[in-house]
């Protein structure tokens, strides 16, 4: 297993499911470099075994960073940390983009979602 194992942790008390944790933790860790572009992560059965968690915990977390794009495999030689679009720019847009896709199933559109959102930005710089 790489040093990037020791990255993650699952928190079994939190109401984060599992696989989020692992997502944040990712994310968490490219923002503040601990994880830098072209890092490799550990197998999804490594960190489910280090971690003790089904191997489709880890699975679900690495498909929802791969979404996001905040990481990508490469085959047989693993998984690595984005080398292409700044893999923050490329999670921010993705949580955007679930936000306005759980805002539109809602009903709510269009100038509505948007001052809902910046007002939560806003709300979230302010606290």
């Amino acid at each position: 297993m790489s040093d990037a194992t020791e990255l993650f942790t699952i928190d079994a008390a939190s109401s984060e499911p599992p696989y989020r944790q692992l997502h944040d933790a990712a994310v968490r860790a490219v923002a503040d470099g601990r994880l830098s572009p072209g890092a490799k992560l550990p197998t999804v059965r490594g960190l489910a075994a280090h971690l003790g968690i089904a191997a489709n915990t880890v699975a679900s977390a690495y498909r929802a960073l791969e979404a996001d794009g905040v990481i990508e495999g490469r085959g047989r030689s693993g998984t690595f940390v984005s080398l292409g679009e700044d893999p923050l720019d490329a999670a921010a847009r993705g949580i955007a983009l679930e936000a306005a896709e759980r805002l539109r199933s809602l009903g709510v559109t269009g100038a509505r979602a948007e001052r809902l959102l910046t007002e939560a930005v806003r709300g979230a710089d302010a606290g």
